[in-house]
């Protein structure tokens, strides 16, 4: 009688860590603005064009050094971005002047690129398929948490003590994490890393049938990230506008915000996960329509706020189900490479989307930006439908 392979909870749960340092590092300049901007001597928007560059790198880098170390260790990979990461962010502590602190978001962005081309497919290495749902949520939610908890508790820190204490304690973190996931990472074994993978590598391959399929889900991510970044870039004047919330109410609408995210991130690995087709067409209808409310009731406090709250459940499921449907799309052989383009297609996402909302923001004003959204919603929605169409084609050929 074959054995069912026990679930990797301790090696997901040392991924899900490094996620959480992986995405804290990235956004902890947006909650430093002010204390980064007048140490550095340099305006606020330069502070907040690191995240843009640390964005813009990962999308120039990711795929190429994803295609450059196909046949390295992922496992060591693993540990070896953390400790770049860590390297990253102990320069920017000790950064005397803006040209280095922006050299070290560069050092960071190319880690991260190739964090996010590992870690995805590596979740989906450890389980079957059945389990790749419920495994990607679980490291994904180290993202939920670093937004959550992360960001803000490493602004707090920055602020009472200093932001380059958050950077280098940041720094030691990431070298604790790559510890940790050195020691409590089970090693994968891929199709190129078997016996029968590396006799056949002098051996032409014929093209990957799935790669037509993962474009149209990497079509699907950029534009959904790009639609939700337009808006969300901007959502703190918009609660501050439209909506009147009060200033010093704004940080625990965004907290609220994020408890929400966390718990469309558990329905997606628990519920939607294994019928990721089924779960992004509602996941996505129904953030479109929670941002349709807001927009309609933003000065109506009750409805406005129900609209904010479902807004934040329904993306929060996204991004795994998104992931997920990828892993399931592509071949095993493939999911490396489906990974770094999926990175890729993220992180146009969060500049596009940040550059695109900018532009509507000042040509038609802020109540555009919710409608672009729900554009680009129905967009992804179309070919989530078409990719599912391709998948049942597929499946009936095969």
């Amino acid at each position: 009688m074959a054995t069912v392979p026990k679930f990797p909870w301790v090696g997901l749960l040392a991924l899900a860590a490094a996620v959480f340092l992986s995405i804290t590092s990235e956004m902890i300049p947006t909650g430093l603005l002010p204390d980064m901007s007048a140490a550095l001597g340099v305006s606020e928007a330069q502070i907040g064009l690191l995240v843009t560059v640390f964005a813009f790198t990962v999308v120039i880098t990711s795929t190429p050094l994803t295609a450059l170390t196909k046949r390295w260790p992922r496992h060591g990979m693993i540990v070896g971005v953390l400790v770049v990461l860590g390297l990253s962010n102990l320069l920017t502590a000790v950064s005397p002047d803006y040209a280095w602190v922006v050299v070290s978001r560069i050092v960071g962005g190319v880690a991260h690129g190739m964090f996010w081309s590992i870690v995805g497919a590596y979740a989906g290495h450890l389980v079957p398929t059945e389990q790749i749902g419920r495994a990607v949520s679980i490291t994904l939610g180290g993202g939920t948490l670093a937004f959550v908890f992360g960001v803000p508790l490493a602004t707090f820190a920055g602020h009472v003590f200093g932001w380059r204490l958050s950077f280098g304690v940041l720094a030691g973190l990431m070298f604790v994490g790559a510890v940790l996931v050195w020691r409590l990472l089970p090693a994968v074994e891929r199709d190129d890393d078997s016996p029968a993978g590396r006799r056949d590598r002098s051996v032409p391959r014929p093209r990957d049938r799935t790669i037509s399929a993962v474009v149209m889900v990497c079509l699907i991510v950029a534009a959904t990230m790009v639609g939700h970044y337009s808006f969300y870039t901007f959502v703190v004047p918009f609660l501050t506008g439209p909506m009147g919330v009060a200033a010093g109410d704004v940080g625990a609408l965004l907290f609220v915000y994020g408890i929400a995210g966390a718990v469309g991130l558990v329905l997606a690995g628990s519920v939607l996960g294994p019928r990721p087709q089924l779960g992004l067409v509602l996941a996505l209808v129904v953030t479109g329509a929670a941002v349709a409310g807001l927009a309609v009731f933003a000065a109506q406090p009750v409805l406005g706020l129900a609209s904010f709250i479902a807004w934040g459940l329904a993306f929060g499921a996204l991004p795994p189900l998104l992931q997920t449907r990828l892993l399931h799309t592509s071949s095993a052989a493939f999911r490396d490479t489906a990974s770094a383009l999926y990175t890729t297609s993220f992180n146009i996402g969060i500049g596009g989307g940040a550059l695109l909302g900018s532009l509507v923001f000042d040509a038609g004003g802020l109540l555009l930006l919710p409608v672009l959204y729900i554009v680009l919603l129905a967009v992804s929605l179309v070919l989530v439908l078409i990719v599912g169409r391709m998948g049942a084609r597929a499946s009936a050929a095969g």
